[in-house]
């Protein structure tokens, strides 16, 4: 059974994609931007809330379809600028930092809105609940 789950965001319904798709035991989201449910980017300039924002969307995204932060196995941070790094994993390790994530810094070019400077996408993992 495969579940899909949107934000609301508009660019989804322009690209045509869902926040959150669960096939069975995975849950993949896609790179998150630090946006309101209108689209308007937040938090210009600051990786550090831009990275915690969308770890908030993801967040809510993933209990749409019945997994937690707890269940991420792998998360990926794009950046425009890798030496903040540190502004992004501090943000990073308060959100996840007890379920400890396989974690990417990845450096872009751009994105598609220049006030964006990181996006966010998380792979969780649901494992069958063990009968006694």
């Amino acid at each position: 059974m495969i579940k899909k789950i949107s934000s609301g965001r508009p660019w989804e319904t322009i690209a045509g994609y869902s926040r959150a798709v669960r096939v069975g035991p995975i849950v993949e989201i896609g790179l998150t931007s630090p946006s309101s449910e209108n689209g308007t980017i937040l938090h210009n300039g600051d990786v550090y809330a831009q990275t915690k924002l969308a770890l908030e969307i993801i967040s809510k995204a993933l209990s749409e379809v019945g997994a937690s932060l707890d269940d991420v196995i792998k998360t990926n941070i794009m950046m425009l600028d890798t030496r903040k790094w540190a502004d992004a994993g501090k943000a990073h390790a308060e959100v996840l930092g007890i379920a400890k994530p396989a974690l990417s810094f990845v450096g872009v070019s751009n994105f598609f809105d220049p006030r964006i400077e990181v996006e966010v996408g998380v792979t969780a993992f649901l494992p069958e609940k063990q009968s006694s």
